[in-house]
C-alpha cells in the first residue's frame, strides 16, 4: 500500500422546524495550484437541492437511531461512494468513560462499530474525516479487513492542522491524485494556511472513473486565530476555486465533493461551495435522509442539537449518474455508538 501526503505551510448535523445553531469541538502525479489574492463577498443564491422524484416529508424531533436492514444487493456496474467524519481516530488526549487520558487512541468500542458498520454497508469508495496519520489509517484498514470488508487502497491527505486528516479509501486502486500546498487566504489582517486542505484522488470503477474532492472546514469552536466563521468561509471559497478550475478544464468531470462543511445549508460556507444558480459550473446537491426522512448528520451531545453538516455534491456531468432511492443517511443502531457523525452512502452508476 502506498500514501501520498502533503503538509501546507503552517498550523492550525438537522434541517428542518428544529434547527438550532451549531457548535462543534472539531476532521504518482502531483499538480501544482496558482495563486489566489482574494475571494468575493457577493451573496451567493440558495442552494437548491437535487433529490428523487417523490418530495421527503419535514423531518421530526430526531428519535434514537434504529437497526435497518443489511446492505442493498450490489448491483453490477454501481458503486458505492460513503462520506463519513469517523470522530478522532487518532491519537489525542480524550475522555473515556468520564475519565481524562492523555494520548490516548479512538476507543475499542467505537472502532469496532465504525468497522461494523462499514463492513455491513460495503463501501466501494469511502472518503474519512478526522484520521489522524499513516499509523491511523492503517489501523483502520486493519479494523476493516478483520471485519471482513478489506479496503487496500488509500490516499492521505494533509493540511496545516498537525493533528486531523482526509483520506481516501478504496477497494478500486487510486489513479491520478492532486497536491495543493498554495491554499492560503488572509481573514482580519492575518494569514491562514487551509487547516485539512483539499484531498483530491481520482479513482477508476467500473461505472468510470470519479474524480473526488474532499474537505473538513473550519469548525465553528471558537479561535484565538481569528473568526471562525470568517475562516470557513475562507475555506469554502479555496475550495469553490478548485472547482471552477476543474470544470473550465473539463466541463464533463465526473466530480464528486464531499466532506464535512461544518455549516448549515442555507450559510454562505455551503451555498459558496454548492455555486449559484444557473452557472453550469454549479453542483447538484444530493438531498441524504435517513429511513425516517431526516436530514441531520450531526448530534452535539452537550447541546443535544442536531444539524445537518455533512454533505455530498456531485457536478452536472453525474446528474443521471445518481441511483437517487438509494442514497441515504445510515442509522443503523451502531451508528449512534460510533462517531458523532452519521455516515452518508451515494450510489454512483
Amino acid at each position: 500500500m502506498k500514501f501520498t501526503r502533503f503538509s501546507s505551510i503552517s498550523a492550525p448535523g438537522f434541517l428542518g422546524a428544529f434547527l438550532l445553531p451549531l457548535a462543534l469541538l472539531a476532521c504518482k502525479d502531483q499538480d501544482r495550484s496558482e495563486d489566489w489574492a482574494g475571494h468575493p463577498k457577493s451573496e451567493a443564491p440558495a442552494v437548491a437541492m437535487a433529490e428523487a422524484p417523490a418530495a421527503a416529508p419535514k423531518p421530526a424531533a430526531p428519535a434514537a437511531p434504529a437497526a435497518v436492514a443489511a446492505a442493498d444487493p450490489v448491483e453490477a456496474g454501481s458503486v458505492r461512494f460513503m462520506a463519513y467524519n469517523v470522530e478522532n481516530w487518532l491519537t489525542m488526549d480524550r475522555y473515556v468513560d468520564g475519565k481524562s487520558q492523555k494520548g490516548s487512541p479512538k476507543p475499542e468500542k467505537e472502532k469496532l462499530a465504525i468497522a461494523g458498520l462499514l463492513a455491513e454497508a460495503k463501501p466501494d469508495i469511502l472518503g474519512v474525516s478526522e484520521i489522524g496519520d499513516e499509523d491511523d489509517v492503517k489501523d483502520i484498514q486493519a479494523y476493516l479487513e478483520k471485519a471482513g470488508h478489506p479496503m487496500p487502497h488509500a490516499h492521505l491527505n494533509r493540511g496545516s492542522d498537525p493533528t486531523r486528516s482526509l483520506v481516501l479509501l478504496s477497494r478500486y486502486p487510486i489513479g491520478k491524485t492532486v497536491v495543493r500546498d498554495k491554499l492560503t487566504y488572509r481573514s482580519q489582517g492575518r494569514d491562514h494556511a487551509m487547516q485539512r486542505g483539499i484531498l483530491d484522488a481520482a479513482v477508476e470503477t467500473p461505472a468510470g472513473t470519479f474524480r473526488f474532492l474532499g474537505v473538513h472546514l473550519k469548525s465553528k469552536r471558537e479561535t484565538e486565530d481569528g473568526d471562525q466563521e470568517d475562516m470557513r468561509l475562507n475555506e469554502a471559497h479555496l475550495l469553490r476555486r478548485e472547482i471552477d478550475g476543474i470544470l473550465s478544464g473539463d466541463p464533463e468531470a465526473r466530480l464528486v465533493v464531499f466532506g464535512d462543511f461544518n455549516d448549515t445549508r442555507q450559510s454562505p460556507t455551503v451555498r459558496t461551495i454548492h455555486g449559484g444558480g444557473k452557472n453550469p459550473k454549479s453542483l447538484l446537491m444530493i438531498a441524504l435522509k435517513d429511513s425516517r426522512g431526516h436530514y441531520w448528520t450531526h448530534h452535539w451531545d452537550y447541546q443535544d442539537v442536531y444539524s445537518r453538516i455533512d454533505y455530498v455534491m456531485v457536478s452536472g456531468a453525474l446528474r443521471d449518474s445518481i441511483d437517487w432511492d438509494r442514497c441515504k443517511i445510515l442509522d443503523h443502531e451502531a451508528v449512534a455508538g460510533a462517531s458523532d457523525h452519521r455516515p452518508l452512502l451515494v450510489i454512483l452508476k
